[in-house]
Formats: structure tokens, C-alpha cells, sequence
């Protein structure tokens, strides 16, 4: 829906009149809706955009953003008070239950014991509370796209006098839209989760998962859109609590940054490679520290990938290093027992430990050595980390403000010079002063789901909800190494990961269903963070302005939005969705793709560089013989490909059933758009490039192809057998017989060793073709009807000539 729509739908009844007036400044955009001519005034000013008309409508959007800047900082300020209430209302009852515990168990009751209901009011407010910082993030998001939308218009209708700039101070001047919500959102999750475990935080046990045998790890990755952030993390708080590594100290923003460079070969770049094909002992090495470059503690971390098949999990090692000692380590002047020594003479670990972590730091030191490794990327992002405290079942990260930078000195610049890390920069984000070729910004979180269930038991409702819901968007595999070291080297890098296609599609979903923020005891909207497209066509938006009337105006406003969408409830019901739809069963436009059936022309990799066409172009600039040439290939391909679509057509074979594109068919729901077609995208990989498509290959896939060869193989034998007996044992109508079975003998031994050959090297290389053999089997049987046809009439005709040659010579003997 278009921007104007989406806040009428999202505004809030309360806070109704603190909003900006979007369609009063639309309106007065456009001169010709401000001044008509009529009887009264016929001197009219005109239509055209005069210094007047520009005057008015800043000071007009001036009023605007102080009004919402206003109301932002109050209703912030109101927020932080309530939670300060609340603060001192939990310790206060929990300080009751504590006490009157104490007294029970001496013999003593002379505290009054906490109710039920004194909780359940306790955690009516915090949620209250929850809901308020969630309507506040919605409405701080909605302003700034207001107002981002407003300042565009005006400078695509009036290009001369460009307005974004200056209103740009402006709003960094009053930053309501910078407001960080991660504070409050760590002491809201404290205080619901001491008020839900009625003072009792869960400690988590070994038995509920931590040292099970019998347990399945699931990890999914997600995609979340910026507006969805701070409701995502609402949501979750209400059912695991923030985990705080320093519990005892103030939350602060640095105390959520994470910060990795990661290693590689920038000749090979092997770890890039081996991470993104997966293959089996895939390494990544990285150096990871936690808060700003203050910190002295430095870990340096080794992963790596292990296939399923192996019946060994992937692992993640690390051991702690100084800042001061880091060089000297990489470059291998720092030897491991230095490294170790002071932890020996300690005495904290045992000695079996420590010869682990020395014989990791070895490998380590080794390889960085002996491949030549050297910093290439850098991983910037603050996470905030979700899990009940020693319970690891359920441990959910977000990480925000994802930001990959260059770390090595390539390209004639010295970024990082002999350190391991370059120091122009720190946990200042979004790391402005860095030219563009050097930093990418990541525009998604990224939300990690880690579940470890026992054989057959289902993940929790709430997180299946959460996954299956608009707020999110499955990424599976995806990783910030090989994102930011492709994108940072495109010079470089040829081979791209399987996301990158979906780079250039909004994420953003319509909401599937009633999940998210609630406030208690009302039955309030569902949220409406949906989708909203860019506003490219505002001129075809009513020009109507918003009335700011009385409540009547408001419930006409308020009943019109309700008629919408239950007309787009009705609608989802009756006819179905599209891609665009509400419907959660239906096919994004990467999983139509990924549906598709895979065609002749369909290989490795899916997605490919559309070269051809540059070729045709750089044959035609060339000109000559050259371009006739190419041009001549160019059509005969052409010709070829109708033609062998045209006999595909009338080829008398069955024909699959076309299945509906929203899926609802099988359901019995009519379709009322079945002779709308799916529009497809092949997406192209940029010139040169090429996307790799992840395939599984394990043990059997061999094992499969070399029975197929040797199913083959045994028909063959079979064949000749005949063919060897019909020719040793056989008269003259057995020789035919004998060379048409030899023939298709011949055919299939060669036949099934050209194309175990050729799947054997597919699968090595991991290529997704197609090793389904459709051609084969089919060619096989009509050559052995052939030979039987051959055998049949060969003796047919032999026998016939026999018979009538021996009766003639009986007559003539009589």
C-alpha cells in the first residue's frame, strides 16, 4: 500500500493528533488545491511554485518535526519513569516473598506473603510497558519515513530548490529517530523474567537438554527487516530474558559489539571457497574480541565444517590471546608455550586442557603461516543474545548494525599496515569516514535460531510462530565472512553465495497472522508492520487532507480502515493470495524458482552470468567475419531451440498436470485469478560471475551412480551372452539376429560408462544438473525392439525362401 494508506492504518487513537500531518504537507505541495479562482476571490494567486509557497510549507514541516520530536522525548521520558516504577514495585514484592519464605521455614509469619494477583498485576504493567515502547518504536518509525517521503516529493516536484540537505541538519538536529531502545529493552526482560519465575529466575537444568545424548541441534538463520527489529526483540523477551554476561555492572552499548577479522589467501582465497562450497574440513580462522578496541582479551577462534555423513559435528575452537602478543603470534615469533605458559603456571585448567588448547594453537599458527594467510574482512555488529542461564535449549541472537569492512592492503592502500587490525576505525557505527569500497553495510539483522530438542519432540509453539511469521525471513547458511569478503572484493571474488539474488527483493511480508504485540486486556489490531512500497508514484495518491476535526472525523476514519480489511480478509479467504498476498503457504518468487522443474538447458551453476549477449556486442564491434560468424551461431541456436520445443509439443507423451500458482487448488478454493501468469525471474549473476548453488553430496550419491553402472553393466553381459550363443550355435538366420544383439550390447556398455563418467565428475564438482537419465532407458528399449524385430523377420523371411525352394525341387524330381 502506498505510505499514505499505511500510517492511516498504523496510527494510534491515543497519540492520534501527535503524527505528521503527511497529507496537510502533500497539500500543500501542490498550489493548485491551495488557491482556486471562484466568485469571491477572482484574483487567485497562481498555480505556479512561487518563494512563498516554499516559505510556508518549511515553516509548515518545521512545526511538524518539532511536534513529533516533542511528543518522542516525552513519551520516551514517561517510558523510563514507568520502568523505574516498576523496578522498585518487583524488588519490593519480591523482597515480601523472600521474606516470608524465610519466616515460614523459622516458624514465623509476620510478613504478609505476595498474592497471585499482586504478580499477575506486575506483569500486566510490564507488558503494558512493552507495548508502549513498541508503539513508540512504530510511531518514531513511521515519522522518519514521513518525513524522508515528504522532503523526496518536494524535490521531485521542484528540482531547483532542493530541500533534502538542509532539512537533513534539521533532523539531526532533533534525532527522535536515533533513540536506542536496548536499554530499556534489557531491564524490561529483567524485570518480566524475575515477575514470571515469581523471583525465582530459571537456572536450567542438564536434564532439560545440556547433557542429553540423545538430542538433535537445529540452527536456522534469518533475515530481519530494520522496522521489525525492536518489536522482534519485544516478542521474544516475553519468553526468554536477555542474557547479560556482567550482570553486576550498568548495560551499556558497547558491552553488545562483537567484533571478528577473519583470514584468508589473497591469491586462492581457500577459506572463502572451502566455507562457501562446504566442503568436508572446511576452515574458517577469525579473531574475535567483544566491546570496543579498549579490550585486551583477544580470541582466536578456528571453524570448522564437517559433513553429516561423518557422523561428526562441526566444531568451534578458540583460545584467548593478548592484544600486545596477536602480531608476534601470526607471524610465528610468539611460540604456543609462551602463549600457555602463565595459564600452566596458574594451575585453573588441567594439564589434558591445556595440551588441547596448545595443540589448537598450533594447527592455527601453522596454517596462517605455511598458506600465507593474512586479514581480509572485518565483521562489525551488536548482538543482543536471548537464553534462560544455563539452559541451552532455546538460545536466540539478534545481531544489528551489521557492517563488514576491508582489513587488508590490497589496492595500493595501506589499511592495516603490520597489524592484524586496522585502527582508523573502532565500534563507531556506521563508520562514516570510511570511503565506500572499503565498508559495506549489511541493511538486515540477522536472527540465529539455535534449538536443541530431543529425538521427535517439537520445538516450542512460540517458536515455530515466530519463524513462520512476517517478522522474519529464512536465510538458511548464511554467513557474514563470505557476504562481506565478496561483496568488498567484486575484482576478485567470481564465485558469489546463493543470497545474493535476493539482495534486491523487499523482505518485508504482509502479516500472516495474529502474532505480535499485545496489550493486555484489550483486544488490539494485529501489528502492522507490512509491507510498504516505495513511494514512486505519490501523484496518483488522494490529495484528500486528513481532517483534524473532531471524533467524529476519527471514527469515519477508524470505520473505513476496519471495512478495508476485512474486505482483504474476505478476499484471502475466497479467492486466495498471490505472491503478494497474506497467504503463508504461498511461493515467494525464489521458491517458484527453486520449484521449477529443472530443464535440458538447466546446469551448473543456477544462476549465471549473461554472457552471451556481451559476446554478440563485442563480435559486433569487432565487425567483420567475426561478427557474421557469431551472428550465423547466434540465429542456427536459435532455430534449434524452437525446433526442439516444437517437437517436444507434439511428441505424443503424457504431459504434466499445471499446478495452480497460489497452491489452493488441491484445497477446493477457487482461484479467481487463474489466467493471471506467474511471472518468473531467472536471476542473473553479474558479468563474469557466477552463484553457487549449495549441493548436498554424501557417500551414497557415489554409491548410487556406481550401482547404476553396474545395473547396466549386468544387462550388457546379458545381451552379449545372447549375441555370443546365437552366433557360436546358430544357422544363417542367426548371424543377423547375433549382430543386432551385439550392437546393442555395445551400445549400452559404452552408453552407461560415458555417463557414469560424467555424474561421477558432476558430483565432485557439486553441479547442480540434472542426473536424472530421461533419454537412456528409453533409447535402450527401442533398440531391443529393434533387434527382436530384426531376429523375428530375418527368420521369417529365411524360412519362407527355404520352404519354397525345397518344394520346387521335390517337382522336379518327380
Amino acid at each position: 500500500m502506498k505510505f499514505g494508506q499505511q500510517l492511516q492504518s498504523s496510527l494510534i487513537k491515543d497519540w492520534y493528533y501527535y503524527y505528521i500531518s503527511y497529507d496537510e504537507l502533500k497539500r500543500l505541495l501542490q498550489p493548485e488545491l491551495q488557491s482556486k479562482s471562484t466568485a469571491e476571490n477572482p484574483n487567485a494567486p497562481s498555480k505556479k511554485w512561487t518563494d512563498e509557497h516554499e516559505t510556508r510549507f518549511y515553516r509548515e514541516l518545521e512545526a511538524e518535526l518539532d511536534k513529533v520530536s516533542n511528543f518522542q522525548q516525552v513519551k520516551s521520558g514517561e517510558i523510563q519513569r514507568r520502568i523505574k516504577i516498576s523496578e522498585r514495585e518487583v524488588t519490593e514484592v519480591i523482597s515480601r516473598a523472600k521474606a516470608a519464605l524465610e519466616q515460614r521455614e523459622n516458624d514465623q509469619s509476620n510478613t504478609e506473603v505476595p498474592s497471585e494477583e499482586d504478580f499477575a498485576m506486575l506483569e500486566e504493567d510490564l507488558s503494558d510497558i512493552i507495548a508502549d515502547v513498541h508503539d513508540l518504536a512504530k510511531f518514531t518509525q513511521l515519522n522518519y519515513t514521513g518525513f524522508q517521503k515528504i522532503i523526496k516529493k518536494h524535490d521531485k516536484l521542484y528540482p531547483d530548490q532542493q530541500l533534502k540537505p538542509l532539512f537533513a541538519a534539521r533532523l539531526n538536529a532533533k534525532p527522535f529517530f536515533k533513540d536506542n531502545y536496548d536499554a530499556s529493552i534489557v531491564r524490561l526482560s529483567q524485570l518480566y523474567d524475575q515477575v514470571r519465575t515469581r523471583g525465582n529466575p530459571t537456572k536450567g537444568d542438564s536434564a532439560a537438554g545440556g547433557s542429553q545424548q540423545n538430542f538433535i541441534r537445529q540452527t536456522t538463520k534469518y533475515w530481519v527487516h530494520p522496522d521489525n527489529i525492536t518489536e522482534l526483540k519485544l516478542i521474544i523477551l516475553k519468553h526468554l530474558p536477555v542474557l547479560v554476561f556482567n550482570p553486576s555492572k550498568e548495560f551499556e552499548i558497547k558491552d553488545s559489539a562483537i567484533s571478528s577479522i577473519y583470514y584468508d589467501n589473497t591469491d586462492t582465497w581457500e577459506l572463502y571457497e572451502g566455507r562457501l562450497k562446504k566442503t568436508e574440513g572446511a576452515e574458517a580462522i577469525r579473531l574475535r574480541w567483544y566491546g570496543d578496541m579498549d579490550v585486551d582479551t583477544i580470541f582466536v577462534e578456528r571453524k570448522t565444517h564437517r559433513e553429516d555423513w561423518t557422523g561428526e559435528k562441526s566444531v568451534k575452537a578458540r583460545f584467548a590471546l593478548k592484544e600486545k602478543n596477536v602480531n608476534a603470534f601470526m607471524r610465528g615469533d610468539y611460540t604456543v608455550e609462551q602463549a600457555f605458559e602463565k595459564m600452566r603456571r596458574d594451575g585453573k585448567k588441567s594439564e589434558k586442557e591445556i595440551a588441547d588448547l596448545e595443540q589448537l594453537a598450533r594447527e592455527i599458527q601453522y596454517r596462517v603461516i605455511t598458506r600465507k594467510l593474512q586479514p581480509v574482512t572485518r565483521s562489525f555488529y551488536n548482538r543482543t543474545a536471548f537464553q534462560l542461564p544455563g539452559d541451552a535449549r532455546v538460545r536466540i541472537s539478534l545481531d544489528t548494525e551489521l557492517t563488514m569492512t576491508r582489513e587488508d592492503n590490497l589496492d595500493g592502500r595501506d589499511r592495516a599496515g603490520k597489524n592484524w587490525r586496522r585502527m582508523d576505525i573502532g565500534i563507531d557505527w556506521p563508520f562514516s569516514q570510511l570511503p565506500p569500497e572499503d565498508v559495506e553495510r549489511f541493511p538486515y539483522a540477522v536472527l540465529e535460531v539455535k534449538l536443541q530438542t530431543q529425538a521427535g519432540q517439537q520445538p516450542p509453539e512460540w517458536i515455530r510462530e515466530l519463524v513462520a511469521s512476517h517478522l522474519v525471513e529464512a536465510v538458511p547458511k548464511f554467513s557474514k565472512f563470505i557476504h562481506g569478503t565478496a561483496k568488498l572484493n567484486p575484482s576478485r571474488i567470481d564465485l558469489l553465495p546463493f543470497w545474493m539474488p535476493q539482495m534486491d527483493v523487499d523482505i518485508r511480508k504482509p502479516v500472516s497472522h495474529r502474532f505480535g504485540i499485545e496489550r493486555p486486556g484489550q483486544s488490539t489490531d494485529i501489528s502492522t508492520s507490512g509491507h510498504m512500497d516505495d513511494d514512486t508514484d505519490d501523484e496518483m495518491e488522494d490529495a484528500a487532507n486528513l481532517p483534524n476535526g473532531d471524533d467524529e472525523n476519527y471514527r469515519r476514519l477508524r470505520a473505513a480502515r476496519d471495512a478495508l480489511e476485512q474486505h482483504e480478509v474476505a478476499q484471502r479467504m475466497d479467492y486466495g493470495t498471490t505472491n503478494g498476498g497474506a497467504d503463508p503457504n504461498s511461493l515467494d518468487e525464489e521458491e517458484r524458482l527453486a520449484a521449477r522443474p529443472i530443464t535440458d538447458d538447466d546446469d551448473y551453476p543456477l544462476y549465471d552470468s549473461d554472457d552471451e549477449d556481451d559476446d554478440l556486442e563485442e563480435a559486433k564491434r569487432i565487425g567483420g567475419w567475426t561478427y557474421r560468424r557469431k551472428l550465423m551461431t547466434h540465429y542456427a541456436e536459435k532455430v534449434g531451440d524452437k525446433l526442439a520445443s516444437a517437437f517436444r509439443l507434439a511428441a505424443p507423451v503424457p504431459k504434466p498436470t499445471p499446478m495452480p500458482s497460489n497452491g489452493n487448488a488441491s484445497m477446493g478454493i477457487p482461484n479467481a485469478r487463474n489466467n493471471d501468469q506467474v511471472r518468473e525471474k531467472r536471476y542473473k549473476a553479474p558479468k563474469g560471475k557466477k552463484i553457487h548453488v549449495p549441493v548436498r553430496v554424501e557417500p551414497k550419491v557415489f554409491f548410487a551412480a556406481e550401482r547404476t553402472f553396474l545395473s547396466w553393466l549386468e544387462f550388457s553381459i546379458i545381451i552379449g551372452s545372447i549375441a555370443a550363443t546365437l552366433l557360436n550355435f546358430g544357422d544363417t538366420a542367426a548371424l543377423a539376429s547375433a549382430w543386432a544383439f551385439t550392437i546393442v550390447a555395445l551400445f549400452a556398455i559404452c552408453y552407461s560408462m560415458g555417463l557414469y563418467l560424467y555424474r561421477v565428475q558432476s558430483i565432485r564438482s557439486r553441479r547442480a544438473i540434472t542426473y536424472h537419465d530421461k533419454w537412456g532407458p528409453s533409447a535402450l528399449c527401442v533398440l531391443l525392439f529393434a533387434a527382436v524385430t530384426v531376429t523375428f523377420v530375418y527368420r521369417f523371411t529365411h524360412e519362407s525362401k527355404g520352404g519354397l525352394k525345397g518344394d520346387l525341387k521335390g517337382r522336379l524330381n518327380e
